[in-house]
């Protein structure tokens, strides 16, 4: 199939919405187009399965929008993240049926309606990690992935992560997203035969030198196989999660079968 962009653009062109000029413009860079403030890279879906993602932080209201619109308008779907009140209501005024989830602080549009592949259960310790769970939820929905949560688990009750023992062996892959110690990580590393991704978060106080103590506890974890992304990085977490189950998916059908548990860092 040709790309969505090259297609748009010479449909557009057909049906007279475009001069010939216009058209050769926007073609120009193609696959690139180069707005005075970013380069959009619209073969990305081809290459990852998702389109390029708007980061809004350090960008304006206007240029966040900008690109916003450009990539939906291309795609046909939109992500952007870390987007404050102003970022998304810019871009819900460029983008039609753009969903602003304020607590994850992204901004949706156009994703799968009908889930595929394997279901991922997103794990937070404390309310206070929704914030970032909530990115990673909203990117594995944009990869069209069945998302389930468990909130508000952690280790000082250790019971209520025990009594989730049969939705983590259901699960195709597992997110985990926790601050202070972190060490809700290496404890469904501990339960799980699937992939377990974990985030650490920027909540605690001082010592936990924000989400550095975490990272380190994640890192150093005695779980085989636990794989660790960034401070506060939902985002990450929520990729690796779609590819991993993804690449599950496949090996099973291929007949692989317990291949869907493995996972290359």
């Amino acid at each position: 199939m040709a790309d969505s962009f090259l297609r748009t653009t010479l449909m557009a062109l057909e049906r007279g919405e475009l001069n010939l000029d216009e058209a050769c413009r926007r073609l120009s860079g193609w696959p690139h187009e180069r707005l005075p403030f970013a380069t959009i890279d619209h073969r990305r879906d081809q290459r990852t399965g998702l389109p390029e993602v708007v980061y809004c932080e350090g960008k304006t209201p206007l240029q966040a929008a900008a690109i916003a619109e450009r990539i939906w308008h291309n795609s046909g779907r939109l992500l952007a993240t870390r987007a404050g009140v102003d970022h998304a209501a810019a871009i819900a005024a460029a983008v039609p049926g753009a969903v602003h989830n304020p607590v994850a602080r992204t901004v949706s549009a156009g994703r799968p309606d009908v889930p595929v592949g394997g279901r991922v259960l997103v794990i937070t310790a404390g309310t206070s990690d929704q914030p970032v769970a909530g990115e990673a939820i909203d990117t594995l929905r944009m990869f069209g992935r069945p998302v389930e949560t468990a909130v508000d688990v952690g280790v000082a009750g250790i019971d209520r992560i025990l009594e989730q023992a049969g939705r983590i062996a259901a699960a195709a892959a597992v997110v985990v997203v926790a601050g202070m110690d972190g060490a809700l990580a290496s404890v469904v590393g501990g339960m799980a035969r699937v992939p377990v991704i974990a985030v650490p978060t920027s909540v605690g106080y001082g010592a936990s030198f924000q989400g550095l103590a975490a990272l380190l506890t994640m890192l150093n974890s005695c779980a085989p196989g636990v794989v660790v992304v960034n401070i506060d990085n939902g985002f990450g977490a929520g990729v690796a999660a779609a590819r991993a189950t993804a690449a599950g998916q496949a090996a099973a059908e291929g007949g692989l079968g317990q291949a869907a548990g493995s996972f290359d860092a």
